[in-house]
């Protein structure tokens, strides 16, 4: 089983690919469009039809960045004085 970090390390950043967006393993598939698709009903199995390049990892690595994100996620409450 690949470690948090292995997976990770799956999504790149570089401004000059996507304009800096994450992007899996450096190609111009972002961890936004795999996000988009998977939430509006496009299956793993169809994505990887879509687009072959793509491996199983790549969407572990995506959820493991999401997740990441959520983890770190703070909120905190403004109060306005009326």
């Amino acid at each position: 089983m690949d470690t948090n970090e292995n997976l990770l390390s799956r999504i790149t950043i570089n401004p000059n690919i996507m304009v800096g967006k994450p992007t899996i393993r450096g190609m111009r598939i972002t961890v936004e469009q795999i996000l988009r698709a998977l939430s509006s009903g496009i299956t793993e199995k169809e994505l990887l039809e879509e687009y072959p390049e793509l491996e199983k990892k790549d969407f572990q690595a995506v959820f493991a960045y999401a997740t990441n994100l959520v983890e770190e996620e703070q909120i905190f409450p403004v109060h306005i004085s009326a």
